[in-house]
C-alpha cells in the first residue's frame, strides 16, 4: 500500500512536471508566434511607411518641379521683358548716335563750305581792293579829263562822276545779290531740313500735344487705373512695347492719355485700350492678344477704306497694296484738311479738267487720287512725298505718265507729261478754296487784302493783284523807277515781308512784272 502511494505520488509529480514543461513550451511557442507577428507587422509597417515616403517624395518632387517651372517661366518672362527693353534702349542709343554722327558730318560739311566761302570772300576782297586801287587811279584820271574837256570845275566834275559810278555800282550790286541768292539756293534745302529738325526737337507746344495724343475716358472707375498700370508697371510696359505708344497716367480723374507721333499706331492703341478697359482683364498676355487682333482688323479696314475712296473717285484696278497704303491717308491731315478726302476731291477736279481739255478722264482721276500717296509713307522713306509716292507706285507697276504726274506735281522733277501741271492746279484748287483748310471766308478774303496791301507798300509798285486763290501775288512795277536787278531784289523783299506778317497754308509765289511799252502812230 505504501508502495502504491509512493508510485502515485511520483506519477502525480511526473504529471505535474509534464504539465509544467508543456505550459513552458506553449508559452515559448506563443512568444515565438507573437515575435513573428510583431516582426511581420513591423515589416509591413516599414513597407507601408516606405511606400508612403516614396509617394510623398514623388509628390514633393512634382510640386517642387512645378514651382520651379513656374518660377523659371516668370524669371524668363521678366528677363525677356528686361532684355527687350534693353534692346530698345540700345536701339534708341544707336539711333541717337547715328543722328549725332549725321549732324556732326553735316556740321563738318557746313564748316568746310563756310571755309571755302570765306576763302572765296577773301579772294573777292583782295580783288576788290585791287579794283578799288585801279578805280581810284581811273577816277583821278577821269577828273582831269572831264575838267579839261568839259571845262567843268573839280567839284562839278566829281559830282557828275559819282552819279555815273553810283548807277553802275547799284546795278552791279543787284547782280551780285542775285548771284549770292542763287548760290544759297543750292544749299537751302539741306540747311532748312536741319534747322526744322532742330526746332522740332527743341520745341513741343500745345499744337503738337493736341495732334499727337488720344484721350481714353474711364467712366468713373478709378480702380481700373491700377489694373492698367499693373504690378510694378508691367502692364503699362507691355502695352507700350506692343503698340509703340506712350501711356500717360496722372492725377486727372477718369482719364488716360496715349501719346505718339504715328496716327495709325495711336489709333490701334486707343482701340486696344478701350477694349481692355471694357473687358477688365488686363495683363501682358491679354494685352498682346488684343493689340494683335486690333492691328489685324485695322490693316483689313485700311484696305476697305482705300477701296471706298477709290470707288468714290471712280478709279478701278488698283492693287491691294496700293489700296492699303491709300487707306492710311485717312489718318493724315494738312492744316486740318483730311488728306484722303483731299485726294478724292483732287481726283474729281482732275476728271473735270480732263473733260474740258479732251484728255483721258479715268487716267486723270487715277493720278489725282494717288498724287499724295507718299504722305502715307513719310516715316518709312526719306525725301519729298511726291518722289516717295512715285517710287512706291513704280514698284506696283503703274504707267510712266502716272508716275511722272505724281512725282512732278510740286515741281521736284520736270513735267514730261501734262498730268503734273493739271495735278498742281487741282491740288491748289482743293487746298486753297475757302473752308478747305479750316479757314473762314472772312479770313480768306482778309488774306487777299493783306497780300495786296503788302505788295503795294513798296515804292515803284503801280498795281498789285492776289491771284490763284491767294497762292500768287502778281506785282506790276514802274519800269522807269525799278530796273531789272531792282525788281529781283524787290520780289525777295516782298516775299520776306509776307513771311513775317502773314500766316497761310502752303507757298505764295511773288511774281514781279516789269515791261516797257513803246507806242508810235503813223500819220
Amino acid at each position: 500500500m505504501q508502495f502504491l502511494a509512493t508510485a502515485e505520488h511520483w506519477l502525480l509529480a511526473l504529471l505535474v512536471v509534464v504539465v509544467i514543461v508543456a505550459l513552458v513550451w506553449i508559452r515559448k511557442d506563443q512568444k515565438r508566434q507573437i515575435r513573428r507577428a510583431l516582426q511581420s507587422t513591423e515589416s509591413s509597417l516599414k513597407k507601408h511607411s516606405r511606400r508612403e515616403a516614396e509617394v510623398l517624395t514623388r509628390s514633393a518632387r512634382m510640386l517642387t518641379r512645378e514651382e520651379t517651372d513656374r518660377l523659371r517661366g516668370e524669371i524668363e518672362n521678366a528677363i525677356g521683358a528686361e532684355s527687350e527693353e534693353i534692346r530698345l534702349r540700345e536701339k534708341r542709343l544707336e539711333e541717337r548716335e547715328s543722328l549725332l554722327d549725321r549732324q556732326l558730318q553735316s556740321l563738318l560739311e557746313n564748316e568746310k563750305q563756310l571755309n571755302d566761302k570765306q576763302s572765296a570772300l577773301n579772294q573777292i576782297e583782295s580783288d576788290l581792293e585791287e579794283k578799288q586801287g585801279t578805280a581810284a587811279q581811273l577816277i583821278e584820271k577821269h577828273k582831269k579829263e572831264l575838267g579839261e574837256l568839259a571845262g567843268l570845275g573839280q567839284d562839278e566834275a566829281r559830282d557828275r562822276l559819282f552819279e555815273i559810278i553810283g548807277d553802275e555800282t547799284k546795278m552791279e550790286a543787284g547782280q551780285i545779290s542775285r548771284a549770292i541768292v542763287d548760290g544759297a539756293k543750292d544749299h537751302a534745302e539741306e540747311k532748312a531740313r536741319r534747322i526744322i529738325g532742330l526746332a522740332i526737337q527743341r520745341y513741343a507746344g500745345e499744337h503738337t500735344y493736341e495732334a499727337t495724343t488720344a484721350t481714353i475716358t474711364l467712366n468713373g472707375d478709378e480702380e481700373i487705373k491700377g489694373r492698367i498700370i499693373g504690378r510694378e508697371g508691367r502692364n503699362v510696359r507691355a502695352f507700350e512695347l506692343a503698340t509703340g505708344v506712350t501711356v500717360l497716367i496722372d492725377d486727372t480723374p477718369n482719364t488716360v492719355v496715349l501719346s505718339g507721333f504715328d496716327p495709325i499706331k495711336r489709333e490701334i492703341a486707343r482701340e486696344s485700350m478701350v477694349r481692355l478697359v471694357k473687358d477688365g482683364r488686363i495683363h501682358p498676355t491679354r494685352i498682346e492678344e488684343v493689340v494683335n487682333k486690333v492691328t489685324e482688323e485695322n490693316n483689313y479696314n485700311l484696305a476697305n477704306v482705300g477701296e471706298e475712296a477709290a470707288e468714290k473717285a471712280g478709279v478701278r484696278t488698283l492693287s491691294q497694296e496700293v489700296l492699303s497704303v491709300l487707306g492710311k491717308l485717312r489718318y493724315r491731315s494738312s492744316y486740318s484738311q483730311n488728306v484722303l478726302a483731299h485726294s478724292v476731291e483732287v481726283a474729281h477736279l482732275m476728271g473735270l479738267l480732263a473733260s474740258e481739255m479732251g484728255l483721258d478722264i479715268s487716267k486723270a482721276k487715277r493720278i489725282g487720287l494717288l498724287h499724295d500717296i507718299g504722305k502715307a509713307m513719310s516715316e518709312e522713306a526719306e525725301g519729298p512725298h511726291a518722289i516717295v509716292g512715285a517710287d512706291f507706285l513704280k514698284r506696283n507697276n503703274e504707267p510712266e505718265d502716272v508716275l511722272n504726274g505724281v512725282a512732278s506735281h510740286h515741281g521736284e522733277v520736270p513735267h514730261d507729261f501734262i498730268w503734273g501741271i493739271l495735278v498742281s492746279a487741282a491740288d491748289a484748287i482743293s487746298a486753297s478754296r475757302p473752308g478747305a483748310r479750316s479757314e473762314t471766308m472772312a479770313s480768306y478774303l482778309q488774306r487777299f487784302k493783306n497780300l495786296e496791301r503788302i505788295g503795294a507798300s513798296f515804292d515803284g509798285v503801280e498795281k498789285c493783284y492776289a491771284v490763284q486763290a491767294g497762292r500768287e501775288l502778281r506785282i506790276i512795277v514802274n519800269p522807269k523807277k525799278i530796273s531789272d536787278e531792282e525788281s529781283y531784289d524787290l520780289a525777295r523783299k516782298v516775299a520776306r515781308k509776307i513771311e513775317d506778317e502773314l500766316q497761310y497754308p502752303g507757298h505764295i509765289r511773288v511774281t514781279m512784272v516789269r515791261e516797257n511799252r513803246f507806242v508810235e502812230y503813223a500819220k
